[in-house]
């Protein structure tokens, strides 16, 4: 699967090593930045890129790593077809592909350290959606939220 990854300074530190579990999964990784540290670089620029690779159909999935996770999600979530979740656990990280059909991934590089975001970052990329009517119900009512703005 292609996964587009982006990282502000906050998430920086953590970057390198998901794409490393990426890549020893198998996946191709479209890494749009932060290619350095900059602690004046912002969130919202990233989480643009990598919606911005969803919308184009560059990716089939992305992440999105901050200090927090939260403000990635926030901004990503803004984008049309963009449907990012916050994990910082497996659990939610999978249920998120499985039930609400997540296309990006959200993590705090404060919050969580290596082993458990390589894990997360597992859950989501095998995770699929299930289709079930209710999923796809809830779905359909969430699409129609961001139609109607």
């Amino acid at each position: 699967m292609k996964i587009a990854i982006a990282a502000d300074h906050g998430g920086y530190p953590l970057k390198a090593s998901i794409i490393k579990c990426l890549e020893n999964a198998g996946h191709e990784v479209l890494d749009l930045g932060a290619h350095e540290y900059d602690s004046t670089d912002d969130y919202p620029d990233f989480a643009r890129y990598v919606g911005q690779a969803i919308q184009h159909k560059q990716a089939a999935r992305g992440i999105i790593l901050c200090g927090s996770g939260v403000g990635a999600s926030v901004a990503a979530n803004k984008l049309k077809a963009v449907r990012a979740g916050l994990c910082h656990d497996v659990y939610s990280a999978h249920q998120g592909v499985e039930h609400d059909d997540i296309n990006v991934l959200c993590m705090g590089a404060r919050a969580i350290g290596e082993a458990l975001a390589c894990e997360i970052v597992a859950a989501f990329t095998n995770a699929q959606f299930t289709g079930e009517q209710r999923h796809l119900r809830r779905c359909e009512k969430v699409n129609a939220l961001e139609d109607a703005q």
